[in-house]
């Protein structure tokens, strides 16, 4: 039995995101998925507390942390390149698949049960919008950080991702929009310190 699938999950800072892109932040796909499952727990709260629609935010957080593992063995395949056509897009999405039972044929048999609807499963269709929301806002939060170091490499698409989270017509998204994204214009003076 390979039980590597923990190792295998350690790597994920190994994979860097934006290749196509000069970045004054590298970022790589381990700092991804806690920022988004961070966002994603959020906008689950939001939804629950602020639009008193059902959810369960831990859930959303999970689905979030695992939501790029199958890039472990395949890498971050550029986003021009992944959504280019439906083919391709089709293609990928079966080589992430295999990539996800790879990952969890690396679990002991008695594990795997509990991994496999982060990785491949029902809870991925059940909070689907939400991660992705939360990823799409990630990406947003990259291209704000981005510029305010200088980088304006990432102005188009800090345009074009803002544009594509106010198309979801999510409410939760747009109350993080409104609430919260202003905050990340501040450098840490301005934020404030806790007292």
């Amino acid at each position: 039995m390979n039980e590597s699938f923990f190792a295998y999950l350690s790597r994920m800072r190994y994979i860097g995101r934006w290749s196509l892109m000069r970045n004054a932040l590298p970022e790589n796909i381990q700092e991804h998925s806690h920022m988004v499952a961070v966002l994603a727990h959020a906008l689950g709260v939001i939804r629950r507390d602020v639009f008193h629609v059902p959810c369960r935010p831990e859930e959303a957080a999970a689905v979030a942390l695992f939501h790029d593992s199958s890039e472990i063995l395949t890498g971050d395949l550029p986003t021009p390149i992944k959504y280019h056509s439906e083919e391709i897009r089709s293609a990928y999405r079966q080589v992430e698949d295999i990539a996800c039972r790879k990952l969890l044929e690396t679990l002991p048999e008695e594990l795997r049960a509990s991994y496999e609807p982060l990785l491949t499963g029902e809870k991925q269709a059940e909070m689907h919008d939400l991660v992705k929301a939360a990823d799409k806002l990630s990406a947003y939060i990259k291209c704000i950080e981005e510029r305010k170091a200088g980088n304006n490499e990432f102005l188009s698409a800090e345009k074009q991702t803002l544009r594509a989270l106010r198309e979801y017509r999510m409410p939760e998204v747009d109350y993080f929009l409104e609430h919260f994204i202003p905050a990340f214009e501040k450098n840490l003076d301005e934020l404030g310190t806790i007292e």
